[in-house]
């Protein structure tokens, strides 16, 4: 435990806390003799940082702790919050989905931290705007620790952000969790399962059935959204391409039937002049090789997400255009392996 004597004020008397920071708040300090006075004290020298009201951390231990500056802030709020609210409760919701390291669609305020206690178990109550108190149940299978802090379960925190959030937020952290392999279908399943009343539940259902692990990134898993609300066929997704058994590339959408190709822009991938030029050369292999190419970006898939559908709607009909003049023969499609 980070210690020192600064004007007789002494943090070795603490208890180790466990948490992140070594978290203590002002009734802790207090039973072990550290007083409002003595706080301030650690405070202007350093030794304590304020996180929260009622709560600090210790900054010997706060150097200690891993990871960029913005996740150890994070992590710090969340585990403040936990100890004053006191034991049972857990990081959730948007706050459990960050400690997981999944994609949001929109990240909340910095300095709001969402935390969700047992219903029926009684916890200190918090009078700040900037923590909010979900009553829930809380099995012990859809709980665990990360770095520390006791957080919702991945499965968990996917299903609470479907249920409480709009549809495309709820896919963005679905298929974010299912990519990087932090949960599985099975696992959702398992806590829809285990809530079948709860408000929104229906809503997650939807969600954890169009969730996809093949979608790489918040906008793979908008469009999808924007194709389905639009009236499209269900695309493939990060398939390799090509011709005559020459592989051309891996593409982001794939309508086989319809050898069409959809390309969701990032806004680095013409930062690059060089990659820029090497996307042409792409496009211009895949259209030899017989396939349509539509590029689109996030503005636009945002903004006129009408347009969008249509531009893809017009290289179907081009497709089927060249195919029934005799034209183009269909291209080669190469699953991903």
């Amino acid at each position: 435990m980070g210690g020192g004597i600064l004007g007789g004020v002494g943090l070795e008397r603490l208890p180790d806390s466990g948490r992140p920071g070594g978290i203590v708040t002002t009734s802790e300090l207090a039973g072990c003799g550290i007083g409002k006075a003595a706080i301030r004290v650690l405070v202007r020298h350093g030794s304590l940082v304020p996180v929260r009201r009622g709560a600090y951390a210790q900054a010997a231990v706060v150097a200690g702790i891993a990871g960029p500056a913005g996740r150890r802030e994070h992590l710090l709020r969340l585990a403040a919050a936990l100890a004053v609210i006191g034991p049972g409760a857990a990081g959730s919701h948007e706050d459990a989905a960050l400690v997981h390291g999944l994609d949001l669609l929109q990240r909340p305020p910095g300095d709001l931290v969402t935390v969700t206690r047992p219903i029926g178990r009684d916890c200190r109550r918090i009078a700040t705007p900037v923590v909010r108190i979900r009553a829930a149940a809380l099995p012990p299978a859809q709980v665990t620790a990360r770095n520390g802090v006791m957080v919702t379960s991945v499965a968990r925190t996917v299903v609470d952000l479907a249920r409480s959030s709009q549809f495309r937020s709820g896919v963005v952290v679905a298929d974010s969790a299912l990519y990087r392999g932090k949960t599985t279908k099975a696992e959702l399943d398992a806590v829809l399962e285990a809530c079948p009343r709860w408000p929104g539940i229906e809503r997650a259902r939807q969600v954890v059935e169009f969730s996809d692990a093949r979608s790489e990134s918040p906008f793979e898993s908008i469009s999808r959204i924007a194709f389905r609300d639009g009236g499209l066929p269900p695309p493939d997704l990060q398939v390799w391409v090509g011709a005559d058994d020459r592989i051309v590339g891996r593409v982001d959408f794939l309508w086989r039937q319809y050898a069409t190709v959809a390309e969701a822009d990032g806004a680095i991938k013409y930062a690059d002049p060089d990659r820029a030029r090497m996307q042409l050369r792409r496009d211009a292999a895949l259209r030899e090789a017989g396939f349509e190419v539509v590029h689109f970006s996030w503005r636009e898939l945002t903004a006129t997400p009408g347009q969008v559908i249509e531009s893809i709607r017009a290289a179907f009909r081009r497709s089927i255009a060249l195919r029934s003049a005799g034209q183009v023969t269909a291209g080669q499609v190469t699953a991903l392996a």
